[in-house]
């Protein structure tokens, strides 16, 4: 069945989801092109396929067939693709982890996006979003993690309660500062076995309350005549050295067990 009315109540729905509001209260999002597509449906997120008429993907699901006036209504981009999915949330897990990434007030679309995609990369087990930080099923944030949001853990939180909660824990919380604290490549092996970073807002940074609960705090160290990084960069750059650190951890560990292995 072939629809073509912008006025079709399905229709409506759907472009309703460029609403935050509509989102939350839904569940519900919108992915667009096949990259996105594919990736959201390998993790079990697509409830229907949306497809320009005549258009043909390989996917088994429940699939709706529009018009091409359609699909540009729908569009978020200004060369739209002929296929589009709506997709429920993923659910949250509900085990956190030993590398926890908590982002404070990041506004940007494209930051966030960047984010989410350095920490699949770098092994970050859950990203905790404060709640002035921007939604991430927004289509640009989608967009930018190239399909990563739908393979990671991600939650909403007030932070202040949540990092008192990951204290009592014993978690390391490390606060993020431009030219005070330490050197993220002084770490020990030891300190990134099990941490929380946190990372803050493109032009405040971190607010007070929270960098109040930090154990201690990271830089990177950069020519002085750069005043900063972007927040995505600099999430991207921390992530990685925590990341070298535990690999090499466990780089010596499976060694350790092969030459153990070799001698019995």
């Amino acid at each position: 069945m072939l629809i073509t009315s912008l006025d079709n109540e399905k229709i409506k729905n759907y472009n309703k989801l460029k609403d935050k509001k509509f989102r939350d209260k839904t569940g519900k999002f919108l992915v667009e092109g096949y990259h996105l597509v594919f990736e959201a449906y390998k993790a079990g997120l697509v409830d229907e396929i949306i497809l320009e008429q005549d258009e043909v993907i390989p996917l088994e699901a429940p699939k709706v067939y529009v018009t091409n006036e359609i699909i540009n209504r729908l569009s978020d981009v200004e060369t739209p693709s002929k296929v589009m999915a709506l997709c429920h949330k993923k659910e949250e897990q509900t085990e956190l982890g030993n590398h926890i990434l908590i982002l404070d007030g990041v506004q940007d679309p494209g930051n966030l996006g960047t984010i989410i995609r350095s920490s699949k990369a770098f092994h970050v087990d859950t990203i905790v979003l404060s709640e002035s930080t921007v939604d991430p099923y927004n289509a640009k944030v989608i967009r930018s993690t190239q399909g990563m949001l739908f393979h990671t853990n991600i939650i909403r939180r007030d932070l202040v309660t949540f990092i008192e909660e990951l204290k009592k824990d014993n978690y390391p919380i490390y606060g993020t500062q431009v030219t005070h604290g330490r050197d993220v490549r002084s770490l020990s092996e030891k300190d990134t076995l099990r941490y929380v970073l946190i990372m803050g807002n493109e032009g405040n940074g971190v607010r007070d309350e929270i960098l109040d609960l930090c154990d201690d705090f990271l830089y990177i160290t950069m020519d002085e005549s750069v005043e900063s990084l972007n927040v995505g960069v600099a999430t991207s750059i921390l992530l990685y050295e925590l990341d070298l650190k535990k690999t090499s951890i466990e780089e010596v560990q499976y060694a350790k067990n092969s030459y153990t292995g070799r001698m019995q």
